[in-house]
């Protein structure tokens, strides 16, 4: 595993953006892991966690793209401190783009804030997780409707490599119902690579206990 991988699993812990425990997804599923970008809150932590998407995007799909784009709400902040990090760190300017949830009629008025999506724009897309493919489902037709655009794919922060609606991951599920490139800063399976049994900062963050309940977790709802 690259190192950056775990500096950003033990980033996650730090910021207790991953969390242990007895949670419910957005889907409704009782799961003994969370992750949760909003506990990102300060500068400083934002800033790193735009270099660890720009690593993932550059790594996946390069840098010949025009336009990040980040569904409402959470993918907000995410496409401002990537694309700055993405010039930053590699040189290279993108466009940033979010959608609104309610249609604005005044001022800068439409469903877009940000940079306007134009005929013949690369973008790829930037969310925090996917468990069931919702989100995604709403933002391409957003992205489709602003002209001949061509989406490269789609990156989130973790890769919890449980089904989506069907026996395949969510991930797995949208590229190929899409035909959509999809990769993450890191998967669950590294993150317990990474932490099981593994003291960091003096505590083990994923012992006997919990992986028990996680391979419990995945016997129920893991992708095949």
């Amino acid at each position: 595993m690259e190192r950056y991988k775990e500096e950003f699993i033990e980033f996650m812990i730090d910021c207790e953006v991953l969390k242990f425990g007895d949670f419910v997804t957005k889907s409704g599923r009782a799961t003994p892991f969370f992750v949760n970008t909003g506990f990102y809150r300060t500068g400083s932590q934002l800033e790193r966690l735009g270099k660890y998407y720009a690593r993932a995007i550059h790594d996946a799909f390069g840098l010949d793209f025009d336009v990040l784009f980040g569904p409402a709400y959470k993918g907000i902040p995410l496409t401002v401190t990537t694309s700055v990090a993405i010039s930053s760190e590699y040189g290279k300017d993108v466009k940033y783009c979010s959608n609104r949830k309610e249609v604005k009629d005044h001022g800068d008025k439409g469903i877009l804030l940000g940079s306007p999506i134009s005929d013949g724009d690369k973008v790829v897309i930037i969310e925090d997780v996917t468990t069931a493919g919702t989100s995604i489902r709403e933002t391409l037709p957003i992205i489709q409707a602003q002209g001949k655009t061509e989406v490269l794919g789609l990156v989130v922060s973790v890769d919890r490599m449980e089904r989506g609606t069907g026996e395949k991951s969510a991930l797995a599920e949208i590229a190929d119902t899409f035909g959509l490139k999809t990769t993450a800063i890191v998967t669950m399976a590294e993150v317990i690579e990474h932490l099981y049994n593994k003291p960091y900062k003096g505590k083990v963050i994923i012992d006997d206990a919990i992986k028990s309940a996680i391979d419990e977790y995945y016997k129920q709802y893991g992708a095949k």
